[in-house]
This record gives C-alpha cells, sequence and structure tokens, in this order.
C-alpha cells in the first residue's frame, strides 16, 4: 500500500518566487508561494491547499503572495445557497442542448486548435495567445490529483472544452476555453452552471473558481454567481458584493 495517501500537510515545503510582472493589474509586480515537491501533493494535500487558497496550473500549486498587494481572493460558490439570476436563466436555456462527456486528461489535436483560436480571440497579447503544444500540455494536461477533461459538443461539433479537479468538499474549476465564434453566445456561464449541477449531482458543497480580484475586468464575471464565499484573513466567509 502506499504511505502518499498518509501525507500530511505538514510535510509540504513552501517558497516564494521571485517578483514578475502581475497578469491581471497593470504596473504591479506579483509573487507567488509554491507548494513542492510536486509528488507529495495527493488529491487529500491538494484539497487542504486549496482550502487555503492555493490553486494549480498543471502540477504547480500556488498561490499569490505580493509583497505589497492583497487584491487576488480565493473565491467559492456555495451550492446550497445558489439560485441563478435571469441573465444565468437564459443561459441555461439557450445551450442546454450542448452535449457533455466526462474524459482523461486527453491530448487531442481537436481541443488544441480550439484552445489556440480561444486565446487569440479572447486572450491575444495575453501571453498564452503564443502556447505552442509541450505549453498547452503542461498547463491543462498534467495534473497530480483527480482530474478530468469535460467536452461539449452540439451536433457533434467541438464547441468547449473545460478541465475540473474533483476534491473532497467541492469541484475546482481549473480552466475552460471555447467557440469563440458564435455569435450571441453564453458559453463561460454556462459552463460555471454546469459545473454547479454537477456539484449537486456529487452532493459537494462548493465550486472552487480560483482569484477574483475587483478591479479586473477578466474575473468580473466571478461575482455574479451569489453567494459567493472568499478567503479573507484566513476564514471563508461571504463576501459583500453590493457594490460590484
Amino acid at each position: 500500500m502506499s504511505l502518499l495517501h498518509d501525507i500530511p500537510l505538514s510535510a509540504i515545503q513552501f517558497y516564494l518566487t521571485a517578483p514578475y510582472p502581475c497578469s491581471y493589474l497593470a504596473d504591479r509586480e506579483a509573487r507567488s508561494q509554491v507548494a513542492t515537491p510536486s509528488f507529495l501533493i495527493t488529491p487529500q494535500v491538494y484539497t487542504e491547499l486549496v482550502q487555503h487558497g492555493f490553486r494549480r496550473s498543471g502540477t504547480f500549486t500556488y498561490r499569490p503572495h505580493c509583497d505589497n498587494c492583497r487584491e487576488c481572493v480565493p473565491v467559492r460558490i456555495d451550492i446550497a445557497g445558489f439560485s441563478a439570476n435571469r441573465s444565468q436563466r437564459r443561459s441555461w436555456k439557450q445551450h442546454r442542448g450542448l452535449d457533455a462527456t466526462l474524459h482523461t486528461l486527453e491530448d487531442q489535436a481537436e481541443y488544441f486548435a480550439l484552445y489556440q483560436r480561444y486565446q487569440n480571440a479572447r486572450h491575444r497579447d495575453g501571453g498564452m495567445d503564443n502556447d505552442d503544444q509541450e505549453q498547452y500540455r503542461n498547463f491543462l494536461l498534467q495534473s497530480h490529483v483527480d482530474s478530468m477533461l469535460v467536452e461539449f459538443r452540439e451536433k457533434g461539433v467541438l464547441r468547449m472544452v473545460s478541465v475540473v479537479d474533483v476534491l473532497a468538499d467541492g469541484l475546482s474549476s481549473v480552466y475552460t476555453f471555447y467557440d469563440p465564434d458564435i455569435a450571441g453566445s453564453s458559453f463561460g456561464t454556462f459552463n460555471v452552471l454546469w459545473q454547479i449541477e454537477l456539484c449537486r449531482k456529487l452532493q459537494l458543497p462548493y465550486l472552487y473558481l480560483g482569484f477574483w480580484i475587483k478591479q479586473s475586468q477578466k474575473m468580473a464575471y466571478k461575482a455574479n454567481f451569489r453567494p459567493l464565499q472568499g478567503l479573507l484573513h484566513g476564514a471563508w466567509q461571504s463576501l459583500d458584493l453590493k457594490n460590484t
């Protein structure tokens, strides 16, 4: 029997990266606290790390730890309290015909082609629009925890791909990319709603959405899913989003 199942969080070591340009707030520098070694980060340990504000990119598990900024707030949706608003109900109705299937983290040319189209259309000059296939694989197809890939098709045509981690107390949304050329679509909103429904089916209380920055337009959508909890001063608590 492997002893990795019994690894305590105290066995994990942490280090700070050197400063690097912030991807979300202009003219600011960011730093990350990284959990290592990656082979000790089992699904059980990863659940605890996520509860403490970490998330992952490939096998790289981190949380923001900037010198002079605390704008990044880890957030999660309280599944029991969530009720879709009018716009979200409209999105669900619009895309409920999508056929969703669960897969392992497969490397398919069709996925990478959609990823490139999405990055070039939605995140041009963001850095990831120049990712080659190896960078794409390292980002989305490498995992040391319980991960799955969800593909969404419309009459056989690939429309969206989402990578999701399964935790002891919820799902963690890693990344989603979709067809950027369908006018009037709301694939991103539908995807979060779909993950909320999966949490309900699995009887998991939370959907973790990574970090939210009030000043970042890229992350504004997360504030639309309420009640939203944030990790503030070491404790999860409801966020006051009335002025958001």
